[in-house]
């Protein structure tokens, strides 16, 4: 049975009652690791033996341990690119093997596994290649997918397309799908640098549900049983119908996932709310844009603003001793003017009129 999880340490008491609610705080706001499926892989275990391996992707090594902890005595953590932060968590773990190749090129490199669990590149291309291999040569083995469903059921991703042939990749966007209308957009769920997405979704060889039934459509697909659990992006599981794990009962231990109405309605919903606020934050970003931008444009007229007002002032005192010139410029004409009335007689009108016209351009001047 799978592992017994809830009690008052998970919903609280009457004496604590914001257990939860702590708890919630805790979780990161996407969840998306698969060690949200243990009890799923609890049962997979339960239902048939696993010694060994084969992790085609491994998030922080996190995961790698659980498979030890439920009792596989090896695990292959296939990491083209591994982090400082894997190395460190698979450190110490004899168990935990860390093989620094791409998939499926390095499956046949590894000893054959009974459990596989594809969480690599997600797109139609490597998964359809790793199954295939798979069905080819560990035809005993059961086999995990992860994100069957929305956003890569039916339009591809890829961490690496340069790694692809042409031919075998989709022209590609750095913008993301949303469930909010069928167009990708820069509101959606994106990369930022670490993934993209094929521009369109639907069609043939695009998205990972696509590769599974192409694969189940084929020569040895009518072999093998298909459960696919609508949780955090959707898990498949597939073993066949002649295994030890579908004779042991793992069907009926798989079906209340596998056909709960209630995981597929909270997954519907879970993807609808996250992308809601995937599109708030980015319209919150590009309102927090626009107010950077609006601030540099009122500090630029700020400044702007500012030197007029010291051109201003400046003109202003230019001006002002200009006019102080003129005002004793004009003193002393008429002081002039004065002593020329005196010493002159009857050219006193005559010479009063002249200095009445400069004293009137001075003035003009001055204004």
């Amino acid at each position: 049975m799978p592992d017994t999880f809830m009690g008052p340490h998970q919903f609280g008491t009457r004496h604590d009652p914001h257990v939860q609610a702590r708890l919630a705080r805790e979780t990161p706001l996407l969840l998306h690791s698969m060690r949200l499926f243990r009890e799923i892989f609890a049962v997979i275990f339960e239902h048939r033996p696993v010694s060994n391996v084969v992790e085609i992707g491994v998030e922080s090594g996190a995961v790698s341990s659980m498979y030890a902890e439920l009792g596989a005595e090896t695990v292959h953590c296939v990491e083209p690119e591994p982090t400082d932060e894997l190395r460190r968590n698979l450190e110490g773990d004899e168990r935990l093997r860390l093989v620094e190749r791409p998939s499926p090129q390095v499956l046949p490199e590894l000893p054959l596994a009974e459990l596989y669990v594809l969480d690599g590149d997600h797109n139609y291309t490597t998964l359809r290649h790793e199954l295939e291999w798979i069905f080819a040569n560990a035809p005993g083995a059961t086999v995990v997918m992860h994100d069957l469903l929305w956003p890569c059921s039916r339009r591809d991703q890829y961490y690496a397309p340069e790694k692809l042939e042409t031919t075998e990749r989709h022209p590609t966007t750095s913008s993301g799908p949303t469930i909010w209308h069928d167009e990708v957009t820069e509101a959606g769920f994106v990369g930022n640098g670490a993934f993209c997405c094929a521009q369109h979704a639907g069609g043939e060889r695009n998205g990972l549900l696509t590769a599974v039934e192409d694969v189940l459509s084929g020569s040895q697909g009518s072999d093998w049983e298909f459960d696919l659990i609508p949780a955090v992006f959707g898990l498949g599981v597939l073993y066949r119908k002649d295994s030890q794990a579908f004779t042991a009962g793992l069907p009926a231990a798989l079906e209340p996932y596998r056909d709960s109405r209630l995981l597929y309605a909270m997954e519907n919903n879970r993807i609808a709310l996250y992308t809601r606020v995937l599109q708030l934050q980015y319209e919150a970003s590009a309102h927090a844009d626009n107010t950077d931008r609006l601030a540099v444009s009122v500090s630029e007229q700020h400044d702007e603003i500012e030197r007029l007002r010291a051109e201003l002032a400046d003109e202003r005192e230019s001006r002002n001793a200009e006019s102080a010139r003129l005002r004793s410029e004009n003193e002393q004409l008429t002081r002039q003017l004065e002593r020329l009335s005196v010493q002159g007689g009857g050219a006193a009108g005559l010479i009063r009129r002249i200095a009445n016209r400069v004293l009137h351009r001075v003035k003009s001047r001055s204004t």
